[in-house]
């Protein structure tokens, strides 16, 4: 919890100073007030007293009261001010790590889980420095100070005193000791419960489709209940804190009353009154010392939970990055030649290596195609180049530089990437095409009709919406695939990058949209290098190279005329497709 702190702003702990200042003022402002009780208690009791001292007397603890209630107003409005703008940083710190994840980190963690951690954690440990602030800092500060002002009073109410703080902190400790690991898997349950809940939300028209409402249902009640029993647990175990402060409270006052009873009677005529006014001021103080570890306890109720919370955002926070930037910002007098030398790779923690010794050159103007079974590795070669992971082995050159040597941004903005999944944000037309920012002007009218009529979009433009702010709903719903997928295409032509890579990016297009996609891309982005990733052999046969791999290795490089001859593997992805004559 503490290492969070360093996210803290000067400005912030100025701000914590002043709040001290108030709270300093506050435990003294209510800590004056009983030693007025007892003046009125000696005055009433004082033959010859007049009611103009008593008034006065009380004036001044109505006053104290009032400070103090201004005081604890005050510390109350530096604490929000201090836990809103702190867990906005943390908010703001957590986005950014992730956006500066490789996907290797974010497989690290669950997509819910970062979103927990983003919204859920923050949330418990900005009520924990709203209440510190009030509470954690007063309560040591009141406590020592009103043990100060008793010290030297009867022993009797000392030990008392001592005996009721003794077992109020033996009920605290063993109810932390008891919950704590529970509300370390209360978050983990929390995760999986948002993991249920946007999974039948994203994938709600199989549900649907299969009728799995019920099986759903049952998932999410499973995972709901296991939640609900721990935080019963937990709750459970926390609430027996307060009757038990509660009955030490008024045992310690009944103590005080008692042995103060025993103390007067026992006492001569000219104490007794001294006696009592001591009783009065030191029940008082009593109270605010138990008070004092009171507020602790109400700490120490959510402080568990935010301190699990706490460390699953540093979890975040401290991850270090497996892909480090460079500085490399690029030939401006090369463009678009890739090279790949003997790489392989592998994922974390797998147990062998997804792709073996790949080597190929791709120059600029050339079309490169990547095809084979599913699982091959064709997607894991192509999201090397953008770095989304770092290869194991070997070097990926583009333009003759290493990518690692590359500033990401710098890399990635030779690229357009259309990933295998048509991914569109809500928004509009416009706004998902001309989408990013690749370090050029933003694309204007003439570049997005441009983009739009390559990627043979313009239907979308002239019969559904007619015009380019037409709403996009988030992930391009209320979108067709082969409709998404034109988007997505006219997205990376819009910033005329130097090479795109299309990942599976023509699976939804019918084959003569196919083919005129292609083929108004040969003449419109002719000098940008293009790596594609099919399925299909007509997607890719007037490709200046193809790769056929199989099971992560190069099992045949050349044109569909050498490959058809000579590549196995081609061979009978080709004619599982087409006829001989169809290939002829």
């Amino acid at each position: 919890m503490i290492k969070l702190f360093r996210y803290l702003r000067k400005k912030d702990w100025g701000i914590v100073a002043i709040a001290l200042l108030f709270i300093v003022l506050q435990v003294w402002l209510d800590l004056t007030m009983p030693d007025y009780m007892s003046e009125i208690t000696l005055l009433v009791q004082t033959d010859g007293s007049e009611m103009l001292e008593v008034l006065m007397a009380g004036g001044k603890m109505l006053f104290c009261a009032l400070g103090s209630l201004t005081c604890s107003f005050a510390t109350a409005v530096c604490a929000a001010k201090i836990a809103s703008e702190f867990s906005a940083v943390l908010r703001s710190e957590l986005f950014q790590q992730v956006q500066a994840f490789s996907m290797a980190e974010i497989g690290k963690f669950s997509t819910a889980s970062l979103i927990t951690r983003s919204t859920n954690d923050v949330t418990q440990v900005q009520m924990v420095i709203v209440m510190g602030l009030q509470v954690m800092i007063k309560a040591p500060i009141m406590a020592v100070w009103a043990i100060c002002k008793i010290a030297g009073k009867q022993w009797q109410w000392m030990t008392a005193t001592g005996i009721a703080v003794v077992v109020l902190l033996c009920i605290v400790g063993v109810c932390i000791a008891v919950s704590f690991p529970k509300f370390r898997k209360l978050q983990v349950l929390t995760d999986n419960l948002n993991r249920v809940t946007r999974e039948n939300l994203t994938g709600i028209r199989v549900v649907r489709a299969y009728n799995a409402e019920e099986y759903q249902e049952k998932k999410f009640e499973k995972a709901n209940d296991e939640t609900m029993r721990t935080q019963l647990f937990t709750m459970r175990t926390m609430s027996f804190m307060m009757p038990s402060i509660t009955m030490i409270m008024s045992g310690l006052t009944l103590a005080v009353y008692w042995i103060g009873a025993i103390l007067i009677n026992q006492a001569d005529m000219t104490e007794k009154a001294v006696l009592f006014a001591d009783m009065m001021v030191f029940s008082q103080y009593a109270v605010q010392v138990v008070m004092s570890f009171m507020m602790l306890v109400m700490i120490f109720i959510i402080l568990p939970r935010a301190s699990v919370s706490a460390r699953r955002i540093l979890e975040v926070l401290d991850t270090e990055l497996s892909i480090i930037d460079g500085s490399f910002q690029g030939h401006p007098e090369k463009s678009g030649e890739i090279e790949f030398r003997h790489v392989s790779f592998r994922y974390p923690d797998a147990d062998a290596d997804v792709i073996h010794d790949i080597s190929f050159t791709a120059k600029k103007g050339e079309t490169i195609a990547f095809i084979g079974a599913t699982g091959c590795g064709k997607s894991t070669v192509i999201n090397l180049i953008p770095r989304f992971y770092d290869a194991t082995e070997g070097e990926i050159l583009v333009d003759g530089v290493n990518v690692r040597e590359y500033s990401q941004k710098a890399l990635r903005n030779k690229i357009g990437y259309v990933s295998q999944k048509a991914m569109l944000f809500s928004g509009t037309i416009r706004s998902n095409t001309a989408y990013g920012d690749n370090g050029k002007a933003v694309p204007d009218q003439k570049d997005l009709e441009r983009a739009i009529t390559t990627a043979q979009a313009q239907d979308i433009i002239q019969k559904i919406y007619k015009g380019y702010d037409g709403y996009v709903a988030q992930g391009g719903s209320n979108l067709s695939g082969g409709q998404k997928q034109r988007i997505s295409i006219a997205r990376a032509i819009a910033w005329k990058p130097e090479i795109f890579i299309f990942d599976d990016s023509f699976s939804a297009l019918d084959y003569k949209t196919d083919r005129a996609l292609r083929s108004a891309l040969q003449e419109t982005c002719k000098d940008a290098t293009r790596l594609i990733v099919a399925q299909r052999i007509g997607t890719i046969r007037d490709a200046d190279q193809i790769i056929v791999l199989d099971e992560g290795r190069i099992a045949g490089i050349g044109r569909h005329e050498d490959l058809i001859q000579n590549c196995e593997v081609y061979q009978q992805i080709a004619y599982s497709q087409l006829s001989k004559e169809e290939l002829a």
